[in-house]
């Protein structure tokens, strides 16, 4: 048997680049063998081994087709036959499908296995699509975008966007699991350049199927003194953009994602205004939330977003009482840390827009000591206080706060 290291392994080292993960494809084996040799099985639906000291997972050489059943229709082959070719030209990019041997310390042999073109595309920085078995697993449209989101140097290369194009056209995207969905777009919000990954769906069509909701912002105007580039979708862009060079976690990229949702849906003859959107914008994310299945850390950080940032930016204007209102509002009192989360996500959109990517944002420090100064109330003192009449404690608490956060308002002027 041979073992190589396949991939993102080979890819990242001819780039240059650091690469944590390694995938291992072993040529020449059966099941069999590779339990003689010590490999545990793992592998429900084709033969993957975990390495009996390093604990990393060793694939057999594999064919595939497409089918109704199998692992999520496809149906593989395995055997000592399957050639290492046969095994790359089942994957999606040629830029991974290359290998390189690897020796029994783990280290990189000999020279690159390229079949299929991977290091000319490499240095032409273009994705390009192995084979036409791309389009029988849709999940490689959200890859490739992911990918342009990691390598913004890189374009898709023409044909392989007429093969996304045909196959977002054909309906094959409407049949993908929400999971998997989900897990492309996290790891491409999670990437430099979040919206190249959003790029390359709109381009060949795929947004349009998998979020309508997003898809169509782009066209829909805005005003420009508040906006000077004026289409929600490209400014929704550059708020991701703008979360991603701060380093900000998913929940609050993907807030920033989903935080104008209601913009698209505003009547003509209200535009370039967009009032009530964020209501609006609530119950799309909504829908959108219960279709991908999202995570509740994730959805529910973006429903206070979408809900909360046009209050949010407009606080500075705002007295005790209202700022008391907008804390509680956001249950900053309790979860102080995804506070300062949904403040960075409404600093992301002040900040992506054209012009304004350097302004000021003194909301973040009013906001954060107005909370501050609400939670410094002795609730419990009060309630005591209140004795018997229980009725009593929520509104004098409330008060409370906003006699504290009054006091903080008359110190910092």
């Amino acid at each position: 048997m041979q073992v190589y290291a396949v991939g993102g392994a080979i890819r990242d080292k001819l780039l240059g680049l650091s690469s944590q993960d390694r995938d291992y494809v072993v040529v020449g084996a059966t099941p069999a063998a590779m339990e003689a040799a010590g490999f545990k099985p793992v592998g429900k639906d084709f033969p993957v081994f975990l390495h009996p000291v390093t604990k990393a997972e060793y694939a057999l050489a594999r064919t595939e087709r497409k089918t109704a059943v199998g692992y999520k229709g496809f149906a593989f082959y395995t055997g000592a036959d399957v050639t290492l070719e046969e095994d790359l030209v089942r994957r999606d990019l040629t830029i991974n499908a290359m290998a390189q041997a690897v020796d029994e310390h783990g280290n990189l042999v000999g020279p690159v296995i390229d079949p299929y073109g991977g290091q000319k595309d490499l240095a032409a920085r273009q994705f390009r699509h192995v084979s036409e078995a791309f389009a029988e697993d849709p999940v490689r449209i959200l890859r490739a975008a992911r990918f342009a989101a990691r390598f913004q140097s890189f374009a898709v290369a023409p044909e392989t966007v007429a093969l996304m194009r045909k196959m977002a056209d054909e309906g094959e995207v409407d049949a993908l699991v929400p999971e998997r969905v989900w897990q492309e777009l996290a790891r491409g919000l999670m990437e430099d350049m979040p919206s190249r990954m959003f790029d390359v769906l709109r381009e060949c069509g795929a947004l349009a199927r998998l979020l309508p909701e997003l898809d169509r912002l782009w066209g829909v105007p805005q005003r420009a003194d508040y906006h000077p580039e004026v289409d929600t979708g490209v400014h929704v862009m550059m708020v991701i953009d703008y979360a991603a060079s701060v380093g900000a976690p998913l929940p609050v990229r993907f807030a920033a994602l989903a935080h104008d949702l209601g913009k698209g849906t505003t009547p003509d003859h209200v535009l370039p205004r967009h009032i009530g959107h964020e209501q609006r914008s609530v119950d799309l994310l909504e829908a959108v939330c219960q279709r991908l299945r999202v995570p509740n850390d994730c959805r529910e950080l973006a429903v206070v977003v979408a809900r909360e940032h046009g209050n949010i930016h407009r606080c500075t204007e705002f007295g005790a009482a209202a700022l008391t209102r907008l804390v509680e509002r956001c249950d900053a009192l309790r979860k102080p840390e995804r506070f300062a989360e949904i403040l960075l996500a409404c600093e992301a959109d002040a900040r992506g827009r054209l012009g304004f990517e350097q302004k000021d944002y003194p909301q973040t420090a009013l906001l954060l000591a107005a909370r501050e100064a609400a939670a410094s109330v002795d609730a419990g003192a009060i309630a005591k206080a209140c004795g018997d009449r229980v009725d009593l404690i929520r509104d004098r608490v409330h008060q409370a706060r906003v006699a504290a956060v009054a006091q903080q308002l008359a110190l910092s002027e």
